[in-house]
Formats: C-alpha cells, sequence, structure tokens
C-alpha cells in the first residue's frame, strides 16, 4: 500500500557542510590542474547533477548527455571559479544552464519520447528510501505534474539537499520564495499520493473477499 509521505523538510538532508568544504577544496584544485582533484570532483557531484537534470529537463533520454555537457562546461570554465560559492551550487547552476539551453533547442526540434527508454529513465532517476515512492510511485511523473518553479526549488531542497539560501542563489529569486515554492510543491504531492492511495483502498476489501 502507498503511504502518503515525504521527506521530512531540512535546511540540509544529505550533505553535510564539511563534504561540500571538499567538494569545492576539489574543484580549487582541479583549477590547478590536479588530476586527481578532477575525479574526485567529478564523482562527488555525478549523481546530484543526475538527478537534477533528470527532474528539469523534457527528454529523460538527454540526461546522460545533459549531465556529460553539465560537467564539459563546468571543466573548461574552472578557471574562472574561485571558490565565493560552493562548488556544488556552482556546478548545478551550470547544468541549470545546460538544462535551459537543451529545452531551446528541443522546442525547435522536438524529440520523439521511446516508451521503454522513458520508464528506464524514471527508473534511474528515482531516489531510494523515500515513504510512498518505493510502491509503485514513480516520483518524476509525481514532479512533473509541479509547475516547473516549484519542481525546481523541491527537487534542490528536499532531494538534493541544498540549504535554502543556495537554493534561492542558483534560481536567482529570494530565499522566502524558495520556502513557499517548497511548501506548495510538498502539499500537492501529498494531495497526488493521497489520490494514489484510494485505489489501493477500495480494492482492499474486495482481495480480502477473495
Amino acid at each position: 500500500m502507498i503511504t502518503p509521505a515525504l521527506p521530512i523538510s531540512h535546511e540540509r538532508r544529505e550533505a553535510p557542510a564539511s563534504a561540500d568544504e571538499s567538494i569545492t577544496a576539489w574543484a580549487l584544485a582541479a583549477r590547478g590542474g590536479d588530476p586527481a582533484a578532477v575525479d574526485h570532483f567529478v564523482r562527488a557531484l555525478h549523481r546530484d547533477v543526475i538527478r537534477y537534470v533528470a527532474y528539469l529537463c523534457a527528454d529523460p533520454q538527454a540526461v546522460d548527455d545533459l549531465a556529460q555537457d553539465t560537467f564539459l562546461r563546468a571543466l573548461g570554465s574552472l578557471h574562472r571559479f574561485e571558490g565565493r560559492s560552493s562548488a556544488r551550487t556552482w556546478l548545478l547552476t551550470i547544468a541549470r544552464r545546460a538544462v535551459a539551453d537543451s529545452l531551446r533547442n528541443t522546442a525547435v526540434r522536438p524529440r520523439p519520447a521511446d516508451l521503454p527508454d522513458w520508464e528506464l529513465a524514471v527508473e534511474l532517476a528515482q531516489p531510494r528510501g523515500l515513504p510512498g515512492f518505493d510502491d509503485g510511485v514513480a516520483l518524476l511523473e509525481l514532479l512533473a505534474s509541479l509547475p516547473d518553479e516549484r519542481r525546481e526549488a523541491f527537487v534542490l531542497t528536499q532531494l538534493l539537499g541544498l540549504p535554502y539560501a543556495e537554493a534561492a542563489e542558483l534560481s536567482d529569486c529570494p530565499v522566502g520564495t524558495v520556502r513557499s515554492r517548497v511548501a506548495r510543491a510538498r502539499a500537492t504531492l501529498m494531495a497526488l499520493l493521497a489520490d494514489a492511495e484510494q485505489p489501493a483502498r477500495a480494492a482492499s476489501p474486495a482481495l480480502a473477499a477473495a
């Protein structure tokens, strides 16, 4: 049975400050030409970039290409990174631009969706261990029903674990706006989960009678 529960909101959920400091240090070392630092930097943020672009882009088949494009842009711009913001926020800003460029291109030359690839992309992008989502509800499909700005705010703070201040910086809006978008997104997702649970509840008496 689907449990209508969502991740508990925290200012920081996944990566502690020390982890972000290490990632930023790797980015600065990579800027200086350290190949090991480049490897650490890419490995540390690859999953975040994959998840972020998967939830933002209109074409799940393009997720891997967008992630690769993000890192290519970032590595080509490392000489301009000075560590004034965390490397995570800096990289996700680049990912956001990559997705925006992709959306502009696909608006001109739309790509037909291939259903098996779509299902695989949903499965690969869906985070594990979130109550209500491992019981048959695809988080990606639920998030797709949200307005773009609310979806992005939810993904950044609740799934990628960015502080609200960093999410606001990345989205170029006030912190209060991010909080409002997250709250509205959570309310919508809770309602969708509750609706999804109704068929399971309705079927339970029939299954018991059988």
